[in-house]
């Protein structure tokens, strides 16, 4: 696990009550921009099922 990225996390709030489009959407940008840990499991599944490369 790499350190978080405070300053990413900061301005790039996961929103309330967040769609599953908008899960995916943080989390891809997480992953690219913070990666201090990995997309959830369940996500993840949802996003290969999607043909979506992670």
């Amino acid at each position: 696990m790499k350190k978080p990225n405070a300053e990413w996390h900061r301005n790039h709030r996961m929103p309330k009550n967040p769609t599953l489009e908008e899960r995916i959407e943080w989390h891809l940008e997480h992953f690219k921009n913070c990666s201090c840990r990995p997309i959830p499991q369940n996500l993840e599944e949802v996003m290969k099922r999607r043909g979506m490369i992670v």
